[in-house]
């Protein structure tokens, strides 16, 4: 009698059909009802920074971009998808992402802005590689004499009463040159006592145009000095500069 209910609880172990499953298939064991599954958390992008030293090098000497609005540039990065040290990056102007209301916190932030994305590509801090296309050509800008800055501020009148001209130097952004723009207005006020005939103004540039208030620099009535003090800081710069 005892050997008999021994033998019937061994085979009943033998032939468990749960038992079997789980050795032979592998079968994962059942999250019990109620539990909550463990969720892998998504890697955080950098957000935004400098351009590294070796995409400042090809910006200016493989496509001969101006070194001083390049230095000006911001970066967004993320990993190359199949691993390695490539990173996929966009650059792009933290002056135009302001003036259009912009907060780019990550690479994927510009997915909403196109139209931010100065240079697209990758690059590879192992191999030193770097592959970037241009999305939004930079007009070219035509650098103007001090006589001829000169003539033009003489040339304001009532109807046509400012012109500008981009900058290479000066306290604010933006613009083909990098550096903004001076903005030179007829003071409406002049001839009124204690008031001068020029206003200028630094002012930043969002793609070609003048910006926001600025910065007023000086007022003058004499055109020669404002020529001379935009000359100074409209240039182009050269690898020999």
């Amino acid at each position: 009698m005892f050997w008999r209910k021994k033998k019937q609880l061994t085979a009943s172990v033998e032939v468990s059909p749960a038992s079997h499953a789980t050795v032979e298939t592998g079968t994962a064991p059942v999250t019990p009802t109620g539990a909550t599954p463990a969720v892998t958390k998504a890697e955080k992008l950098p957000g935004p920074k400098f351009l590294l030293d070796m995409l400042i090098d090809y910006l200016v000497k493989q496509m001969a971009k101006e070194a001083n609005w390049v230095r000006g540039l911001s970066m967004v990065m993320r990993p190359r998808s199949g691993g390695g040290k490539g990173f996929d990056v966009r650059i792009f102007a933290q002056y135009e992402a302001a003036s259009s209301s912009a907060k780019v916190k990550d690479y994927t932030t510009l997915d909403q802005y196109p139209q931010l994305i100065l240079f697209e590509g990758w690059f590879d801090k192992e191999s030193k590689k770097v592959e970037l296309e241009e999305k939004r050509v930079t007009p070219k800008v035509t650098i103007y004499t001090e006589k001829e800055i000169q003539q033009k501020i003489e040339a304001l009148t009532e109807k046509e009463n400012k012109t500008h001209f981009y900058l290479s130097s000066s306290p604010v952004s933006g613009g083909p040159l990098g550096r903004g723009a001076a903005l030179v207005e007829l003071n409406p006020n002049c001839p009124a006592k204690g008031q001068k005939k020029y206003i200028l103004t630094a002012v930043s540039v969002n793609e070609t145009e003048p910006a926001g208030k600025g910065m007023r620099m000086f007022d003058s009535n004499d055109p020669k000095h404002v020529a001379r003090w935009i000359k100074e800081r409209h240039f182009q710069y050269t690898k020999t500069r």
